[in-house]
């Protein structure tokens, strides 16, 4: 008698989640390993931006839950793959909106709504919908604790604030926006602070995540790293 396969559904697909603090270099990591699986990506941080980015469009006070919310539920958002080296574009209700999402003004945003119980609650299910055949990696602060925590790999990606604020500030001035590095670095402090000790899905590694520290490693290691780790698991796993 033939053998039934088993159907993929959406929780059979299988989901790396790539967690840490702002300019830990998570967004970059996960967009390469994402292409060299050919998998899909989400960039969680940038549904916090683009909820914080609709709000204010709209007039939306930022500290209002329930409206911010209701903006979030909203908005339409699309990841779309772009050339070889270049970012993902972003699409907010067929516009794009990546640069306006990359601003110091757009992180600060991001995190304001992202401390607000009921946003979180409305972006939760937008992003499990990206949970897509073959795969899935997302990159955020609490993908592997709140949003996919059936996760096959869970990372906790880190880095010292001083790296992140340099790496941030490079990153600002190559896109030709302003950047202040004593700044960069008191609102990174500030903002791992804030998430940390949010109620709402602090960030944290969860309890079976490896913890990966960046500072010491080029992005290609980083990749390669959590790489070597997946093949791991899919080595003692039936997927």
């Amino acid at each position: 008698m033939k053998q039934r396969s088993t159907p993929i559904t959406h929780h059979t697909v299988p989901v790396v989640t790539i967690d840490g603090p702002s300019g830990s270099g998570k967004g970059t990591i996960g967009q390469l390993l994402a292409k060299q699986l050919g998998w899909h990506f989400l960039d969680s941080g940038a549904m916090y931006r683009i909820a914080g980015l609709a709000a204010t469009l709209k007039g939306v006070d930022l500290s209002q839950d329930a409206s911010v919310a209701e903006v979030a539920r909203a908005m339409r958002v699309q990841f779309v793959p772009a050339g070889p080296g270049e970012p993902v574009r972003v699409v907010l209700d067929g516009h794009d909106v990546g640069d306006e999402l990359r601003t110091e003004e757009g992180g600060r945003r991001a995190s304001l709504v992202a401390a607000l119980p009921g946003v979180r609650e409305a972006l939760l299910e937008k992003q499990r919908a990206f949970r897509q055949a073959p795969g899935l990696v997302a990159d955020g602060r609490d993908m592997g604790t709140t949003v996919f925590p059936d996760a096959i790999l869970k990372i906790y990606l880190t880095a010292s604030a001083e790296l992140r604020a340099e790496r941030r500030y490079k990153q600002l001035k190559e896109k030709g926006f302003d950047a202040n590095l004593p700044r960069l670095l008191d609102e990174i402090r500030e903002r791992d602070q804030r998430d940390a000790e949010r109620t709402a899905s602090p960030l944290k590694p969860a309890p079976d995540a490896s913890i990966l520290d960046s500072s010491p490693l080029s992005i290609s290691e980083v990749v390669d790293r959590i790489a070597a780790l997946l093949q791991t698991r899919r080595a003692d796993c039936s997927w």
